[in-house]
This record gives C-alpha cells, structure tokens and sequence, in this order.
C-alpha cells in the first residue's frame, strides 16, 4: 500500500479544491529552473488542459496536475540519471493522470462508506513520515514540504486523503497476516537482490530474527496493496472517467 500511496500522495485536494494551484505551482517551478543546473531536464506543461480529467463528475484541475507531475518527475529523472535513459514525459503524463483518477476513486469510495479520520491519526502518520525521513519532528517534516511549495494545510489534508485511503483499504482487506514461509520467501528475495548489486552488499542484510518484524509489516504492505489494485480494478468498471491528455 506504501508504494501505492507513494504515487498518489502529492496529488493533493481530492475534493477538487485546488483547482487554482495552477499558477502558483508553475511559479515555484519556474523558481526553481533558475536555481537549478540549466542542462537538466525540465517538466513539459505545455497542452495540459484546465481540466486534466473528470471521475464521475469531479475534476481533477490543472494544478492539481502539475503538483504530482513534478513531484514524480524529479523522481523519475534521478531514476533515469542513474539508468543513463530519458524520461519519457508522455507516459509519465498519462501515469500521473492514471494514478490521480485511482485517488479519486478511492476518495469517493471513502465517502460512500463514511469513513472519516481522526486529526489524532493523521499526526500519527506525519510523525512516521517524519522518522521516516530522518527528522526529529512533525514540524520539521512539514518545513520540508513547504520548501517543496506546501503549506501545512495543505500537507495535513493530503495526509488526511491517504490516511482515509489507508482506513478504507484495510477495511476492504480485513485481518491481514505474514506466514512463516511468506516472511522467508521475502528476506530470500531482499537477500538475493543485495548479492546482485555485487561487491560486500550481501553482507550488509540483517540475520533473518532481526528483520522479523519488518518482513511481516511489509509482507502485509503488499497484500494491502494487491486488495487496493482489486478495489480500484472494480471501481473503475462501474465509474464515469475521462481523461484529457
């Protein structure tokens, strides 16, 4: 579900109420062009719509849009650096796009079941984000999104939007567990990729007793996430879309 979440997190207002974010994120964007190295790939905004696609009535605007692309633009420049390959903006277009409307569509489930979070559980989860990322505190996670052009509301209410994701997939899930043989399937997995990236990074894996409890959490993560795959494959099926890209 985290890795899931991941593409979906910096879209923002799923209610629809950031349709005037536009500008001001191509300004921040701007800003930051100059700042940066002039031979580095740059985001092409040029023919996104006003609207960038419809779920069943609710838009998803421009600036909404622009927000997540950047955001997963600079991730996806880092992994092409690293892989000597250009980004291909087309298909990240339409994956940005494609992972907003699944928002969405979960967003509105969560609304049609009455799910609501507490501001107690959305603190929880900024203080794990903020571990997470190596900061002592909710604050200084928040002073990292605003350098990133968001402001504390507006990183509360994303993370109100996935924490209710969160809630609304668990519920579909129900009672999720790890098995013994699933746990050391994993750490088999983790083991055999670290022996692949050569040198001594196979001896830097944990003894399988000390990473227990990890491997379950993530074992579950991926259940979750196949549950979430299912629910938004189903929603899809019975829901109004169009995307204008």
């Amino acid at each position: 579900m985290a890795l899931l979440l991941v593409g979906t997190s910096a879209c923002g207002g799923a209610d629809g109420d950031s349709g005037d974010a536009s500008g001001g994120a191509e300004a921040q964007q701007e800003q930051r062009e100059k700042e940066a190295d002039p031979s580095a790939p740059k985001p092409d905004l040029d023919g996104v719509p006003e609207v960038v696609a419809e779920v069943n009535g609710q838009e998803i605007p421009r600036g909404q849009f622009v927000q997540a692309y950047e955001a997963q633009f600079q991730q996806a420049v880092m992994q092409a650096q690293a892989s000597t390959q250009e980004v291909d903006q087309n298909q990240l277009k339409k994956q940005v796009a494609e992972n907003l409307v699944n928002t969405e569509l979960l967003v509105q489930e969560a609304d049609e079941r009455n799910i609501k979070v507490s501001d107690k559980e959305v603190n929880r989860t900024l203080q794990q984000l903020a571990a997470q990322n190596g900061l002592e505190s909710v604050d200084a996670f928040v002073a990292a999104m605003e350098q990133q052009g968001m402001d504390r509301d507006e990183v509360e209410s994303q993370m109100q939007t996935q924490v209710r994701i969160q809630s609304l997939v668990s519920s579909e899930a129900g009672d999720v567990s790890a098995s013994e043989a699933e746990m050391r399937a994993l750490y088999e997995k983790l083991v055999a990729q670290q022996e692949q990236a050569g040198g001594q990074a196979a001896q830097q894996v944990q003894p399988f007793p000390k990473v227990r409890s990890q491997l379950a959490d993530q074992v579950k993560a991926e259940k979750e996430s196949q549950v979430a795959q299912r629910l938004i494959t189903d929603l899809r099926e019975k829901a109004d879309v169009v995307v204008n890209l």
